[in-house]
């Protein structure tokens, strides 16, 4: 496993991270617990949740907490917060109350007594950014948290976080989780560049395009109902022909389409880590493998060039 630094922060974590979305939706507490130690006898060591995930709110980190009981000081897992969590009016958003009140929820889950790193999870158009960025500030002074980062947001919206941090003498995000893959590259317009500059990680989510970047769905298969609105807009000849064309680009240099994808990532400019799930250990071990593949400058132009075409 290779690894790199979490940003512009000192902290280092695995190029492949897990993603812990689908336990207790999909994967109960035993396939939990062998998940994560796969995870970690692969050399994982960074861990992805958040608190709406599971069947209910709450459930994924309740279930790490049992997975991680005497294993903390091996990870460094990230979780997020602002998603609805309760009925009430200040159940869900980014601010200070629910901030605050969500941490220590999170931590009671973990059976930690600090986060690693805290996203928040989208932008709260309702709360001032300073009030965000304060308790945020407020919460790594105290030792709960122990670095800071966004999720979902825009370039500009990452901009003037860092920037009021910056002003106010406050943490900053040291990354930002985005929606990033082969088929979807808008945040190379204008996140990627800006965090380029701002020396901000860049840690991609959905790297397999919900499976089509493993080679899973030809031009007649039928996709289940979980997946189909996400792929339902990918599904057009040009992709087929583009997946076509990049499974043997993997092969030919005996990879597989999935380890192209993420591979391709990692060789992406401030990419610091890419998360994918897992429903049990041969996925977590085969997304592992994507860590022995460090694409060339000239495989990677090459790669581009297959998908502009």
């Amino acid at each position: 496993m290779r690894y790199r630094q979490l940003g512009n922060s000192g902290v280092a974590v695995s190029v492949v991270g897990l993603g812990c979305n689908r336990l207790g939706r999909q994967v109960d507490q035993a396939g939990a617990n062998a998940i994560i130690q796969c995870a970690l006898d692969v050399g994982i060591n960074f861990l992805d949740t958040a608190d709406i995930y599971g069947s209910h709110p709450g459930e994924s980190e309740t279930m790490l907490g049992k997975a991680l009981a005497g294993q903390w000081h091996r990870v460094v897992l990230g979780t997020k917060v602002t998603s609805k969590m309760g009925e009430g009016p200040n159940d869900r958003g980014a601010s200070r109350y629910h901030i605050m009140s969500s941490v220590e929820a999170s931590l009671r889950r973990l059976q930690t007594d600090h986060i690693d790193l805290y996203y928040i999870h989208e932008w709260d158009a309702r709360t001032p950014l300073e009030e965000t960025m304060r308790a945020l500030d407020d919460l790594v002074s105290s030792g709960k948290v122990r670095y800071i980062g966004a999720s979902n947001f825009a370039a500009w919206q990452i901009c003037r976080a860092n920037d009021i941090a910056e002003m106010r003498g406050w943490n900053s995000f040291v990354v930002t989780q985005e929606h990033y893959h082969m088929l979807h590259r808008h945040l190379e317009h204008d996140v990627l560049p800006y965090c380029r500059y701002a020396n901000v990680g860049v840690v991609p989510y959905f790297p397999l395009a919900g499976g089509l970047l493993t080679g899973k769905y030809g031009r007649d298969s039928t996709i289940s109902s979980t997946r189909v609105a996400y792929i339902q807009p990918y599904l057009t000849e040009r992709t087929f022909q583009l997946l076509d064309r990049l499974q043997h680009f993997a092969a030919e240099r005996n990879h597989t389409l999935g380890e192209l994808a993420m591979a391709w990532l990692l060789a992406q400019p401030q990419v610091v880590s890419v998360i994918s799930g897992a429903t049990n250990p041969d996925q977590v071990a085969e997304n592992a493998k994507a860590a022995e593949w460090e694409l060339s400058e000239e495989e990677n132009k090459l790669v581009r060039e297959i998908l502009e075409a």
